[in-house]
């Protein structure tokens, strides 16, 4: 491959529009008709690629005379092009920055939802627990300031550690109201003399067997009862504000 045929490539130039354009290099002015005849391209096709070599700027018609012919264009007609390139890169640059901006912020809205899914492993949770709770409470500042759910006493047996690492960092604004089982865990927890953190035991029938989190735009699903562990993500605006809503009726109740 020569240098004119690396240089094509770079461009982006399909096979026909390479040789479509090499031969209108080659002649200096040229006709479509000859262009086909020269290169076996219907005349259909030449018209066709021909229309998007001048797009690119890369080729100009002389429409003076009776007969079309294609010219190459020029180093300040390609000076042009490059310039209009530049500019219309930068608006789409900006652009896809602006959509990028707007997109952190929608699905925050109660009115567009885009459903976002996580498994994390048991190996993973509590790892996955500290580099999570960042992003969590930013959410939940944006929606509603408290933690809302339920949880298995057997959560905090496993992770007391990072409950209380939670409760040093978390902004005064955080609170937390979640139902779970009377338990010695519990009992226990109030040495720890966490004044936001708020528990009602589930007066319900049977015990509560996982752990179920509303915080802000993200609801977490945690089962630590038994073996394998898994913790469940689920980012949903709209899922997020109803069971929030039921929570909070059965808070008040």
């Amino acid at each position: 491959m020569d240098n004119l045929d690396k240089t094509l490539e770079k461009l982006g130039l399909s096979i026909k529009a390479k040789k479509i354009y090499k031969l209108i290099l080659e002649s200096g002015k040229i006709a479509p008709a000859v262009i086909s005849r020269k290169s076996g391209i219907n005349r259909t096709t030449v018209y066709s690629v021909a229309s998007e070599l001048k797009a690119r700027g890369l080729i100009v018609e002389d429409l003076g005379g009776k007969t079309l012919y294609y010219l190459p264009a020029d180093d300040k007609e390609i000076d042009k092009v490059l310039e209009y390139d530049k500019k219309a890169f930068a608006e789409k640059e900006q652009g896809l920055f602006d959509l990028k901006e707007m997109l952190k912020v929608l699905p925050e809205s109660k009115t567009f939802s885009v459903p976002k899914i996580r498994f994390i492993a048991e190996e993973d949770i509590e790892k996955y627990l500290y580099d999570a709770t960042p992003r969590w409470i930013e959410s939940n500042l944006a929606n509603d300031s408290t933690w809302w759910g339920y949880q298995d006493h057997t959560f905090v047996e496993r992770y007391r550690k990072w409950i209380v690492w939670f409760w040093k960092m978390a902004p005064k604004e955080v609170d937390l109201k979640l139902f779970s089982n009377d338990s010695d865990i519990e009992s226990e927890m109030v040495n720890e003399k966490i004044d936001r953190r708020h528990i009602r035991f589930w007066k319900g029938s049977g015990a509560i067997t996982g752990t179920q989190w509303v915080i802000g735009s993200y609801i977490v699903l945690i089962v630590t009862a038994q073996k394998p562990y898994y913790l469940v993500e689920i980012h949903d605006s709209v899922m997020a504000h109803n069971m929030r809503e039921v929570f909070k009726e059965l808070w008040n109740k």
